[in-house]
């Protein structure tokens, strides 16, 4: 008799309860830095409120197409594996210069368009270099996203980048208690409690800040119920070579992190990355960048925060993610329920955050656990791999006066320290080099052996 084979927990889809609570905690983990590109962005192209609100409308909804496409995918685009969609933050830098400079946002969307389309031609490439990406690569990769993240987690509990007051002990203080209850939740509470233990902090914090004046609900009533974000609203994209080429430099940097994060979900969830299923996540990438440019936003990449959600919930369903495309997509189309995810304060964010990145990192220790360290360069590998990659997150003006497209590729942590991490490891584990050097069978070497 045939049996039916059992059914990978990517592929689960958990009761419809489950999947609305589970997507809306993936929601409020990257929707901070959802809105944070086009509110810097449109902050520095001096844009009206209602182009800036529109702008962000018009990010949520084409964030769950992207998460939609690739979590649920069609043909030869989406990983098909739990990964949430965001705008990148290694196109803020050239788009801005883009916009100041006399292009507007039509010559940003012209080159994110061409960015998408180089991407999608490129993803098959950077799927056959898989290969270079052994467990002392992707540990270390997983290790420095989630290192690199902290930071972001430890301005959210201090009150956001720009707060008046930043820093402020009651701002810490509601991190630490929706840190306490996130952990007390994991701890103590039933089995699917625990898994939306984030979720749970945040609703309990966001419970404890409004009467202590935390938030402001007034954004709400002055959204709008319904808002279509239509092509090309700011105009026709044009196509500028300079602005081509500096976002092509961003298309290679997102494809690297994107690579980094797909692996280290793969090694979450139990499904490894092949090739092609990597080409498929990139190409879906590259998609979503094109639908950027055509609905009035910016290049797409896989969220890491997310990927520490997954590993601190053990939740491995695609569908859970698919579900917050979902409601990212809802967000897009009802400004008014996007109000209200906004209002949640940064500190309750922070508090949930530094559980999730500081899981990131942990997880990349233990994919390093399986390395052997005797008697090779690994060490030296991850060491300086990690020091790279940590060094624009420690000193962010460290390459201030290098050439911008250097800066795009070396500011963010995380592609530094994947770039480092690869050449390492071709230079001491794949050139050729010398043999090592035998040390005479005495009975203090035989001795050191046992």
């Amino acid at each position: 008799m045939a049996t039916t084979a059992a059914t990978h927990p990517v592929d689960e889809i958990p009761p419809v309860r489950q999947l609305a609570a589970f997507g809306l905690q993936h929601v409020l983990a990257m929707y901070a830095g959802a809105v944070a590109v086009p509110l810097i962005v449109g902050g520095a192209l001096r844009l009206s409120p209602a182009d800036l609100a529109y702008l962000i409308t018009a990010d949520l909804l084409v964030c769950g197409v992207a998460t939609l496409i690739q979590c649920v995918g069609f043909w030869r685009f989406g990983v098909r594996l739990p990964i949430m969609q965001g705008c990148t933050f290694a196109a803020v830098s050239p788009m801005v210069l883009i916009g100041t400079t006399g292009g507007g946002l039509p010559a940003i969307y012209g080159s994110v368009i061409v960015a998408g389309l180089a991407i999608v031609l490129l993803a098959p490439v950077f799927g056959r270099l898989l290969r270079f990406f052994p467990p002392l690569v992707t540990g270390t990769v997983i290790l420095i996203i989630g290192v690199s993240l902290l930071p972001v987690a430890g301005n959210w509990a201090a009150g956001g980048v720009g707060a008046k007051d930043f820093g402020a002990p009651r701002n810490l203080a509601l991190a630490a208690f929706v840190l306490a209850v996130v952990l007390g939740v994991q701890r103590f509470a039933p089995a699917f409690l625990a898994r939306v233990a984030v979720l749970t902090g945040i609703v309990v914090g966001l419970a404890v800040a409004v009467p202590f004046g935390f938030t402001d609900f007034g954004g709400v009533a002055d959204a709008d119920w319904v808002g279509i974000s239509s092509p090309f609203h700011f105009g026709a994209p044009e196509f500028r070579v300079s602005a081509i080429v500096s976002m092509l430099v961003v298309a290679l940097v997102t494809m690297t992190e994107t690579t980094g994060d797909l692996i280290a979900v793969g090694e979450l969830t139990g499904r490894k990355i092949e090739p092609r299923s990597l080409a498929d996540g990139l190409r879906a990438d590259g998609l979503s960048t094109v639908l950027g440019g055509v609905f009035n936003t910016f290049p797409y990449t896989a969220y890491a925060q997310n990927v520490g959600l997954v590993g601190m919930t053990r939740v491995r369903s695609r569908w859970v993610v698919a579900a917050a495309g979902a409601l990212l997509v809802l967000l897009g189309l009802l400004p008014k329920l996007g109000a209200m995810v906004a209002a949640v304060p940064a500190p309750v964010l922070g508090g949930a955050g530094l559980v999730m990145f500081g899981t990131v990192a942990a997880s990349g220790l233990r994919t390093l656990a399986s390395v052997d360290f005797r008697d090779n360069h690994n060490l030296t590998v991850v060491a300086v791999s990690v020091a790279v990659g940590m060094l624009p997150v420690g000193v962010p003006t460290v390459y201030a006066k290098f050439p911008d497209w250097f800066q795009t590729v070396m500011n963010s942590g995380i592609s530094a320290g994947c770039l480092t991490a690869i050449a390492l490891n071709l230079l001491f584990n794949h050139l050729p080099g010398r043999e090592p050097e035998e040390a005479p069978a005495t009975a203090d070497n035989q001795r050191a052996a046992l």
